[in-house]
């Protein structure tokens, strides 16, 4: 077996299923209406400061396609434009507090969808699995694919 590419196969399936998971946690939770690439955006929303721009960059699309989640999610109750204080043609993005709301479930169906492999593995193994984890993962953003 070429541990390469069994490595590459599992942690692309996990990364799915997790990211299933977690949609369908939040959705039961009573958002329905956001999509799992919403989630990513949230996560660079709710660090404060972030405008179409840096959500682009964040996500890895065009400014045009931030944009249009962006609109999106303002049209759904989720994030709200304010006056950027140093630049008049920007605007920052801020959380509503539904949009707060859907990141608290968000995280919490996080925990729930790795809870099982937390049992299978034991506290302190899953906590090395994490550590290890931690030392290859690359810097920078989680981008949905």
């Amino acid at each position: 077996m070429d541990d390469a590419l069994a490595f590459s196969g599992l942690v692309l399936a996990l990364s799915g299923q997790l990211v299933q998971e977690i949609h369908a946690r939040v959705s039961q939770r009573g958002f329905e209406d956001l999509r799992p690439a919403h989630g990513f955006a949230f996560v660079r929303i709710s660090r404060g400061g972030a405008t179409t721009a840096d959500l682009a960059e964040h996500l890895g699309v065009t400014k045009q396609a931030a944009a249009q989640s962006v609109e999106e999610l303002v049209r759904k109750g989720y994030v709200v434009r304010r006056p950027h204080p140093h630049d008049a043609r920007a605007r920052l993005l801020e959380l509503t507090e539904t949009g707060w709301a859907a990141t608290r479930a968000a995280d919490q169906a996080a925990r729930e969808a790795v809870a099982p492999w937390r049992a299978a593995l034991g506290e302190a193994r899953f906590s090395e699995l994490v550590a290890d984890l931690v030392r290859i993962a690359p810097p920078g953003p989680i981008r949905p694919t």
